[in-house]
């Protein structure tokens, strides 16, 4: 296909700036991203079997939601009735909750025993997952604009140009996209075998890419998008809200639990109940919210569909099930949420989109590396903007890893320690982060990356050590060791894995690759790449 050499250029140049001044956020967000597809996994991790009591049968929940309402006081106004075996059967908040995440929240949890007494639990509730989603949301950058978290926004921002990157970057490489689609040139130099991964990644996730940026952009500024329609609706509410009840009701008239089971049943086919979460039972406001899940289905939230009902009545106020009350845009805007959050196609969606969150990540982080590799100049010392850039890429992209997988590793050893576990992963998080952005600028981008990247392995490998550790030495405090936690365990082994293989060779070439590279690192006189001595900094 041929594209005059001038139109070439001008897209390589939306291409290329569009891609590095957003690469290094995306690359949190893409690498976060991908990490949620197995949050539950990573909470169970974290928590202590301890921290949850037995399952129980549906046909228990009544008498025990009416046994711990009698006699906890802050259960009357609102708890969750969970129906996996991963949460306890029933908890309410005794400090924080509420929306949006609050780290110094405190679940109050209960169940009945082999004896069918009544136990009960209080403990800090764990949001490692969360905080992961946090990190996949805003990138890291913390704060809010109104009531809107400052790096969602910028996060929609580096979408938008990223959408831009992804198009430019296709019409850039459409000349030579059926000669090059395949090829890994290894022999031709590291430049060559980086750009033609970069192309490779681009191409074969191509979609998914503009799925991602464009749904980002819509959750970004959805309000600012709802704003504008406002004008064309006027005083007419866009969403039809049901005006509720103004009676009060008290948790004793609470229908059985089995009534709601019936009332989803009679919606629609092929969903479980996961949760049923009561809110604000002794106002006028009470309300009830259903997590529903189903094989295969498109789902509006990460995990689940929601049904909002009054809990007394069991009269429906919203759902964001595909039924025809709902119309022909509901399940369309649906799709939107469900395509973003790859809730669909069950455990091979998320093996698939965790395999395209990655592959992102690489894609970002090759194209800083092709960014500093095209702009060196062909001598030692380098310009002002590559070494900073070279820095920065080095500090934020490998920092974030290492600080998500230093706040995996200190989980348990956070609870053995008996501290704050949510302000722990923060501060574990964020020292880790910016120890190693320093540190990248202190050492410069070829030690630097050494380092961290040997750094990253050996933490990953504490992750399955820590939990042997556990199982065998810790008498008070037992940890899940099956299932879902293996795969975390498992998942740690292959990353440490990667992460030093990727330490040695960029170490090889640090050495031995070309004394122009910005990731060379000059040996002292008469010494070689094996030997001992340090080499001198850059």
């Amino acid at each position: 296909m041929k594209i005059r050499s001038d139109i070439l250029r001008t897209y390589q140049s939306i291409h290329t700036w569009t891609g590095i001044t957003t690469g290094l956020l995306l690359f949190i967000a893409f690498f976060a991203g991908a990490l949620t597809m197995f949050k539950s996994p990573i909470t169970q991790w974290a928590v202590p079997e301890n921290h949850v009591l037995p399952a129980i049968s549906v046909g228990q929940y009544d008498e025990l939601v009416q046994q711990a309402t009698a006699q906890y006081e802050a259960a009357n106004n609102g708890f969750t009735l969970h129906f996996d075996q991963h949460h306890s059967p029933m908890t309410w908040y005794e400090q924080g909750g509420g929306r949006g995440l609050s780290i110094d929240s405190h679940l109050r949890q209960a169940s009945f025993n082999k004896e069918g007494e009544l136990v009960s639990v209080a403990n800090q509730q764990n949001l490692l997952g969360d905080l992961i989603d946090q990190l996949h949301r805003t990138a890291g950058i913390p704060g809010k604009a109104g009531h809107e978290d400052i790096g969602v926004l910028l996060l929609g921002v580096a979408s938008a140009l990223y959408f831009i990157a992804l198009v430019s970057g296709v019409i850039f490489l459409l000349p030579t996209l059926v000669k090059s689609f395949f090829s890994l040139r290894q022999k031709k130099g590291a430049n060559r075998f980086w750009l033609d991964t970069h192309n490779l990644i681009g191409i074969t996730s191509l979609p998914f890419h503009l799925l991602i940026a464009w749904t980002v952009v819509v959750f970004a500024f959805h309000d600012m998008l709802y704003g504008g329609l406002s004008l064309i609706y006027g005083d007419e509410p866009m969403f039809e809200r049901n005006g509720g009840s103004k009676q009060v009701y008290s948790v004793a008239e609470l229908p059985p639990v089995e009534r709601y089971f019936e009332a989803v049943g009679n919606m629609v086919d092929g969903y479980d109940i996961v949760s049923l979460t009561f809110a604000d039972l002794a106002t006028p406001r009470a309300r009830l919210s259903i997590e529903v899940a189903g094989d295969g289905k498109l789902q509006r939230a990460a995990e689940t569909d929601i049904i909002a009902m009054h809990p007394f009545t069991l009269d429906v106020t919203y759902s964001t099930l595909s039924i025809p009350e709902n119309g022909a845009f509901g399940p369309l805007v649906k799709s939107f949420f469900a395509l973003h959050f790859g809730n669909f196609a069950n455990d091979t969606g998320r093996w698939i989109y965790f395999l395209l969150g990655m592959m992102g990540a690489i894609l970002f982080y090759t194209g800083n590396l092709l960014w500093l590799e095209k702009r060196r100049q062909k001598q030692a010392k380098q310009s002002r903007s590559v070494t900073i850039m070279a820095k920065l890429t080095i500090g934020v992209c490998l920092g974030s890893v290492l600080g998500v997988a230093t706040s995996i590793l200190a989980s348990k050893w956070l609870y053995l320690a008996g501290v704050d576990i949510n302000l722990g992963y923060i501060n574990v998080y964020y020292g880790v982060f910016i120890a190693s952005l320093g540190f990248a600028f202190w050492q410069g981008a070829a030690k630097s990356a050494i380092a961290l990247q040997a750094l990253i392995a050996a933490t990953c490998l504490g992750v399955p050590l820590t939990s042997f550790f556990t199982v065998l030495f810790s008498h008070d405090t037992h940890w899940h060791f099956a299932g879902g936690t293996l795969l975390v365990d498992g998942l740690a082994l292959v990353f440490a894995w990667i992460f030093f293989k990727a330490a040695r060779k960029t170490r090889q070439r640090a050495y031995q690759g070309e004394p122009d590279s910005i990731w060379f690192i000059p040996s002292k006189v008469h010494a070689t790449p094996d030997d001992s001595v340090q080499p001198k900094t850059i």
